[in-house]
């Protein structure tokens, strides 16, 4: 199946080995994804009940607040290639700043119209870590 074009979120789950599976964004997180034909990349990830910040102008206000909008979600842009069963994220710039520049894989699947991505396993504090995320097709009609 071919991934040009736009995607829902569908789910992002963090499933911890051994244990229950958690939502980092809320299992009502929205988000789009979109790779265009001429190999360009952007994602975007919200929680659905982000706190507003006190102010219109969007690099003001508050530090807590800011903080607060910062960890309810997750974007970056760049360009991508299909490897096989994988994607290859070249990412430009990204809110979360150690992904700028970087170089990342992501195994996929499909499951119908659903395009499940995941990261590769990563060990910390909790134990051994796989982040999976589901993406539905957009309609083009």
């Amino acid at each position: 199946m071919i991934i040009v074009g736009s995607w829902r979120l569908r789910a992002w789950r963090r499933l911890v080995e051994g244990g229950e599976a958690t939502y980092p964004l809320g299992e009502n997180a929205t988000g789009v994804l979109i790779y265009a034909e001429d190999g360009t990349m952007a994602v975007q990830m919200v929680a659905a009940d982000r706190p507003s910040i006190a102010m219109d102008d969007a690099l003001g206000g508050d530090p807590c607040q800011r903080a607060a909008a910062y960890s309810t979600c997750l974007a970056y842009f760049g360009t991508y290639e299909v490897q096989g069963d994988s994607v290859i994220h070249r990412i430009q710039g990204s809110l979360f700043p150690n992904w700028s520049g970087t170089v990342q894989t992501r195994p996929l699947a499909f499951d119908g119209n659903v395009l499940v991505l995941r990261t590769p396993p990563t060990t910390g504090a909790d134990g051994t870590v796989v982040n999976e995320i589901a993406w539905v097709r957009v309609d083009q009609g």
